[in-house]
């Protein structure tokens, strides 16, 4: 079954307005800009609308690097043992030159989420280390947020029946593909408006948590008693935000989410998954941790545990918070019912962690800190940074003040304010 046809039963009008939104919303592209992108070959039919739309915005150049699950999945069939622990440094540190000189990075999700679930786990680990360390370079420009960024989505056949498992392939990938456009709000009739009412009320709940300044947060619901400290001089963050090129963006489309660094030598606690994770071509499911002053200690999972824990020991940073954020139960994602096997998705149903490096956007004066500076104030860093979802309809929130005193920030998964 190939994945890459370009003939898929997907809405064209909406395809486009999702090419739209991506250029004009995600990335706020602005003339004369170059824009790198990435992609499966499945996605050839958005890659096309989104650099029609680039160039007819003023694009620079648009270049795009395509990947393929057979040719992934030939390495592990026919490569050399050694060849595990090479990756391409040589295209990353292209990359990390092109965005400090102001070029623009687009990336479409589509791959197989279940592609590599059958490969060796160490394998498949030491490929993933040496990809991140080759990486490194290239994500510091971007977690750093020297450049505008955008991820959006295209649905291609395995992950379409994946998620849509009775479904016949040209009707799973429509479904899939309906579901795509309405969490992106390209199914409005101007989905640019439709992002700027969304990005106001985000905002709003960002300033909220901003001038409450909390020192911890407070997690508890089902096999959950977690307390996250904040970083120190934390900012929320969420929705569109300025990049240091200057560029509003809104780095992921879809998001529901408000974001900041927890310190990563402030966790204490227990917590459990509310969903599976698919990470790095397979899937983890059953998730619980036990956090001591900010380090996971015992980690277990129903299903994935040893590869969860090969991923976690990346680094030494890899056991540790970078990233919290609140999502409420009711965001549309979530009230869709679908399991997308998709962190861009999955993420933005539910409350997450995530291990591994912070954003340096959530300082106040990000921008100006030191590596060091930033690990002084508790931001973490890791060559890795995995989302997984940790949120339900039975999650309270209370947010403690520096003076001790307890304010509610989630009730029943909700926003109780």
């Amino acid at each position: 079954m190939s994945d890459s046809r370009s003939n898929a039963p997907v809405n064209e009008e909406k395809l486009d307005k999702l090419a739209q939104v991506a250029v004009h919303t995600g990335l706020g592209l602005r003339a004369g800009q170059d824009l790198i992108m990435t992609a499966p070959l499945a996605a050839l039919p958005l890659v096309r609308k989104i650099t029609e739309h680039a160039y007819k915005a003023g694009a620079g150049l648009v270049t795009t690097i395509y990947s393929d699950e057979e040719s992934t999945l030939a390495r592990y069939k026919y490569a050399n043992d050694e060849a595990f622990d090479h990756a391409a440094d040589w295209l990353y540190e292209g990359m990390a030159n092109a965005f400090g000189n102001n070029t623009a990075r687009l990336a479409i999700a589509g791959d197989n989420p279940m592609m590599l679930a059958e490969e060796d786990p160490e394998k498949v680990s030491r490929a993933q280390r040496a990809n991140s360390k080759a990486y490194k370079p290239a994500i510091k420009k971007i977690t750093g947020f020297e450049t505008n960024w955008n991820i959006v989505a295209y649905p291609s056949v395995k992950w379409a029946k994946l998620v849509f498992p009775d479904l016949g392939d040209d009707e799973a990938v429509a479904k899939l593909a309906d579901a795509i456009f309405a969490a992106s709000r390209s199914d409005n009739a101007d989905p640019v408006a439709a992002w700027e009412a969304h990005n106001a009320d985000i905002h709003a709940r960002r300033d909220w948590l901003n001038a409450q300044n909390f020192r911890d947060l407070h997690f508890t619901g089902p096999g959950t008693d977690l307390v996250v400290g904040l970083a120190d001089d934390h900012k929320w963050a969420g929705g569109a935000s300025l990049a240091k090129n200057g560029i509003t963006c809104n780095p992921n489309v879809p998001t529901e989410e408000v974001f900041t660094t927890p310190h990563a030598r402030r966790v204490d606690g227990h917590v459990r998954a509310t969903k599976p994770l698919a990470y790095n071509g397979s899937v983890i499911e059953g998730i619980e941790m036990v956090f001591k002053d900010g380090v996971a200690v015992e980690v277990r999972a129903s299903k994935g545990e040893e590869n969860w824990n090969k991923v976690l020991d990346t680094d030494e940073g890899g056991r540790r918070l970078g990233e919290v954020a609140l999502v409420p139960h009711s965001s549309p994602i979530s009230q869709s019912g679908i399991l997308f096997y998709n962190t861009l998705f999955d993420e933005n149903a539910a409350c997450h962690i995530a291990m591994g490096q912070c954003y340096t956007e959530c300082f106040v004066g990000g921008d100006k800190l030191s590596e060091d500076e930033v690990a002084e104030k508790g931001g973490n860093s890791s060559l890795i940074h995995i989302d997984w979802m940790i949120g339900s309809a039975d999650m309270d929130i209370d947010g403690i003040t520096p003076d001790g005193e307890r304010v509610p920030v989630f009730r029943k998964g909700e926003w109780a304010f």
